[in-house]
């Protein structure tokens, strides 16, 4: 069985691979090349154009559903609508294009479709719906640009690269790595077909039993693939796969709270509701009408070929990498904490869940005047901010614009 579990591992990397590394490439040059103020400029009205435009931008964008939360209330301080940050918040966890390449690769064209246009009309629906029925907020206060400069055309590239293995592979490297292994364990222990001779498993039962086990776990959306793509293997109904892939990259306890805390309880009911109902209406949609055309590959096991060696040894070392990069930042960051500096402040920051968030918290605060070093740590919240004349009050109000809270 252990040979069994290894050879499955090793083979859902390389069907994963591939794929997984062109998204990132992708998204990189998407960050690197991407106009910064067209974002903003699109969603600041409390139409359905903006909710179209904000599920638009979302789709491709691969942030983890933790991450898309500063980000939207970022949105929001920059005169973006609450049914813009809804639509941003409900499709862009769902979808972007590592995870749309990676379902293309494992699931099928027709199923990577059939997702990408889910994820845009459930957040679509839901920005439509907010801007209905809630009442739009007042003008916010103009925001200072943080970390706005466009970087020159020759450092692109570079910028590309950097943002696709240390901002996306860096935070989700360990989702994916936990989403492969889960989907090799249920290969090896579920037996072919196993789903499909389980009654419960079928039909509106069995997409409610997965929505409720979907809607409060945090399931990265490129990880959660290989999973489904296994449950499907065993003999799982697509639909159900589809609403697992829809409410479990969307929604989680933590988020819950955050959009609870950013936008209210009224907005809080109706991004549930869409989420819920549109995965259920999807999913039954694609039972009944898609199904038969969904996997091209009738499964994910595809041929050894140098190719994708390559690329599975690549996001292996990759992975590696990043592992050892990680630990000795923690270990760097608890030595350099524990020596107290005149010339800096240390700050309690609560809303760092991933490192997109200490990212964003970084170059925000690195955006500041007098500001020479900033070192946050994931594990403890804490920011140390070296720098001469530091303001705490402008610091914390920078913090507060990006979506974070500083305590005492």
């Amino acid at each position: 069985m252990i040979e069994g579990f290894f050879h499955n591992l090793w083979q859902v990397f390389l069907d994963l691979s591939p794929s997984l590394l062109l998204g990132l490439l992708m998204a990189g040059l998407l960050h690197a090349y991407l106009p910064k103020g067209l974002v903003h400029r699109s969603i600041s009205r409390p139409n359905l154009r903006s909710a179209w435009w904000a599920s638009l931008i979302g789709v491709p964008m691969p942030l983890c559903s933790c991450g898309v939360v500063s980000a939207a209330l970022a949105l929001c301080n920059e005169g973006a609508s609450k049914g813009a940050a809804t639509s941003f918040l409900i499709s862009t966890p769902q979808t972007g294009v590592d995870s749309v390449l990676v379902s293309a690769s494992l699931l099928g064209l027709p199923f990577a479709l059939f997702k990408l246009a889910a994820a845009f009309l459930t957040g679509l629906l839901g920005g439509a719906l907010v801007n209905r029925f809630t009442p739009p907020d007042p003008p916010p206060p103009l925001a200072v640009a943080v970390g706005s400069t466009a970087a020159s055309g020759a450092g692109r590239p570079l910028r590309a690269l950097r943002y696709a293995v240390f901002d996306l592979l860096g935070a989700i490297d360990l989702w994916i790595l936990g989403g492969v292994v889960v989907a090799a364990l249920i290969t090896t222990l579920i037996p072919p077909d196993y789903f499909a001779d389980q009654a419960w498993s079928r039909g509106f039962l069995g997409m409610l039993m997965v929505l409720a086990l979907s809607l409060p776990l945090y399931v990265c959306t490129t990880g959660s693939v290989p999973i489904a793509a296994s449950l499907i293997a065993a003999g799982m109904p697509l639909g159900s796969a589809l609403v697992f892939l829809m409410a479990g990259p969307a929604t989680n306890l933590a988020t819950i709270g955050a959009v609870y805390r950013v936008l209210g309880g009224r907005v809080l009911i109706i991004y549930l509701g869409t989420v819920t109902l549109m995965s259920l209406l999807l999913g039954l949609c694609f039972d009944f009408v898609l199904a038969g055309a969904a996997l091209l590959h009738g499964g994910h096991r595809h041929g050894l070929t140098g190719l994708s060696v390559a690329a599975a040894l690549l996001v292996i070392g990759l992975m590696s990498f990043l592992s050892v990069r990680r630990l000795q930042q923690r270990l760097w960051e608890r030595a350099a904490l524990a020596v107290p500096q005149r010339d800096g402040l240390l700050l309690k920051v609560e809303g760092m869940t991933c490192s997109h968030c200490v990212a964003r918290v970084k170059g925000t605060l690195e955006g500041c005047a007098a500001v020479q070093e900033v070192l946050p740590s994931l594990t403890t919240g804490l920011v140390r901010v070296r720098g001469e004349r530091l303001d705490a009050s402008i610091l914390i109000q920078a913090l507060e614009r990006a979506g974070y809270r500083v305590v005492e």
